[in-house]
C-alpha cells in the first residue's frame, strides 16, 4: 500500500509499498512458528525488498502520464468533510464487480476515486486472467493499451515469484494472499466539470497468511490522489500516484492466527463505498 515518496501510477495493487506494522516484542508468532521481532534484519529486510518492487512497479506502470494538478488555490475548491450526501452512489456495477455510473459532480468523482482506490491495490490486479478486466473498466479507454502493456510487464512471473504468488498470480496451497484497502475518507483538490483530483485516504491489510509465510498479513495506511476524467459517461482514472500516511500510532491489539484472518478474508465482504 504506502509509498515512502509520491511515485506517478495508473495500476498499482494491493500491497503497492509497504509501510511495517510494530508488533510486541514477546508476542508469539502469529502462524505458529517462533519468530525474531519486527526489528530484526531478516524482517526489515524482506519488508524493504517488498517495498522497492511494488514502488518500481507503479512508477513503471504509470511512465507517460504527467499526473500533475493545478497548484492554483483559486482553482481549488475548499475541502469538506467526508460526509453521507443522501444521494445513490452509483447507479450500477459492471460485469467486472467493479462499480460504476458516478454522477458526474464533485461527491461522484470523490465515490469514484474511493471505489477504484479499492480495487487498484487489491489482489486481484496481480492476476493475468483478471487484470485486463479492471484495466478496461477503471482507466480511461486512452490509457488502457499502454497501461495493459506495462503491468504484463511489471507483474511477470518473476515479480510474482517475490511475493510468493505463481504465474497466474494464485497463493501457495494452505495460504491466502491478502491485499484489502479501506478509505477512511476522500477530499477533492481540483474539480472542473469533466475533470477531478482527488485524495483518498486509506487503511489497508497486505501480506500472505499460512504457517511458512515470510511476510505474514499486516496493516498500513497511504493516501492515493486520483487524476480522474469525465468519459462515456462515468469517471474513469486518467493516472494516479501513492504516498504514505498520514498513519496513526499503533494499537494493542492482540495479533491473530493465520487461519482467522483467511476466515476474515473469504467470510466478511467488501463495500461500494460513496461520498
Amino acid at each position: 500500500m504506502s509509498l515512502g515518496d509520491e511515485h506517478e501510477a495508473s495500476g498499482g495493487y494491493g500491497g503497492t509499498g509497504q509501510t511495517r506494522t510494530r508488533l510486541p516484542d514477546s508476542g508469539a508468532d502469529p502462524y505458529g512458528t517462533p519468530r525474531r521481532p519486527r526489528s530484526s534484519s531478516r524482517s526489515l529486510v524482506t519488508v524493504v525488498g517488498v517495498v522497492v518492487l511494488l514502488i518500481a512497479a507503479i512508477a513503471f506502470a504509470n511512465r507517460g502520464g504527467d499526473g500533475s494538478s493545478s497548484d492554483d488555490a483559486a482553482t481549488k475548491p475548499e475541502s469538506a468533510a467526508t460526509a453521507p450526501s443522501g444521494q445513490r452512489p452509483v447507479r450500477s456495477t459492471s460485469a467486472a464487480g467493479i462499480p460504476s455510473g458516478f454522477a458526474q459532480d464533485q461527491e461522484g468523482a470523490e465515490s469514484a476515486a474511493a471505489n477504484y482506490a479499492v480495487v487498484l491495490v487489491s489482489a486481484d490486479i496481480l492476476k493475468p486472467a483478471r487484470r485486463p478486466e479492471i484495466v478496461r473498466q477503471v482507466f480511461d479507454a486512452g490509457r488502457v493499451s499502454e497501461l495493459e502493456r506495462n503491468l504484463d510487464q511489471v507483474y511477470d512471473k518473476t515479480f510474482l515469484d517475490k511475493v510468493g504468488l505463481d504465474q497466474n498470480g494464485n497463493a501457495p496451497k494452505g495460504s491466502t494472499y491478502v491485499s484489502r484497502t479501506m478509505p477512511v475518507g476522500t477530499k477533492v483538490t481540483d474539480y472542473g466539470g469533466s475533470t477531478a483530483t482527488v485524495e483518498v485516504w486509506c487503511t489497508g491489510v497486505y501480506g500472505m497468511t499460512g504457517e511458512s509465510s515470510q511476510n505474514p498479513v499486516t496493516s498500513d495506511w497511504f493516501t492515493m490522489t486520483l487524476q480522474l476524467r469525465w468519459t462515456d459517461g462515468d469517471w474513469k482514472v486518467d493516472s494516479f500516484s501513492q504516498k504514505e500516511g498520514p498513519a496513526p500510532v499503533n494499537g494493542d491489539n492482540k495479533v491473530s492466527p493465520s487461519d482467522d484472518i483467511s476466515k476474515a478474508v473469504e467470510e466478511f465482504g467488501g463495500f461500494t463505498y460513496a461520498r
